[in-house]
C-alpha cells in the first residue's frame, strides 16, 4: 500500500468514526421530540377528549402523563448530551430546544402531580 492510499484509508477512518456520533445524535433528537409529542397527544388528545367518548380511561390521564413526561425528559436529557460529546455544529442550538422542551414537560408533570393530588 502506497503512503497515499494509506492517507486516504486513514482519513475515510476518521470520517467514518465522526460521523456515527452525529448520526447517533441526530437519531437520539428525533427520538426525544417524537417522545415529547407522543406524551402531548395522548395528554391533551386522546384522554381528555377521545377516550371519555367512548367511556373509558377516565382520570388516568396524569398518570400517563407523569409516566411519558420523565421518560420525554430523560430523552431530551440524553439527546443534548449526545450532541454535546459528538461535538455537533448544532449543539447550542438543539441544547437550548431540547431545554425548552424539558421546561414544558417539567411544568405539565407539575400540572399532572397537582391533578393528581386535587
Amino acid at each position: 500500500m502506497t503512503d497515499t492510499e494509506a492517507a486516504s484509508v486513514a482519513s475515510t477512518e476518521a470520517s467514518s468514526s465522526t460521523v456515527a456520533p452525529t448520526d447517533a445524535a441526530t437519531r437520539m433528537f428525533s427520538r426525544s421530540i417524537v417522545i415529547s409529542g407522543i406524551r402531548c397527544m395522548l395528554a391533551y388528545v386522546v384522554f381528555p377528549w377521545i377516550l371519555p367518548l367512548f367511556g373509558v380511561a377516565t382520570g388516568v390521564g396524569p398518570f400517563i402523563g407523569i409516566v411519558i413526561g420523565v421518560v420525554a425528559i430523560g430523552f431530551n436529557v440524553a439527546s443534548i448530551r449526545r450532541f454535546w460529546i459528538s461535538k455537533h455544529r448544532w449543539r447550542h442550538a438543539i441544547a437550548v430546544l431540547n431545554g425548552s422542551v424539558i421546561v414544558l414537560l417539567t411544568i405539565l408533570l407539575w400540572i399532572d402531580l397537582r391533578d393528581l393530588v386535587a
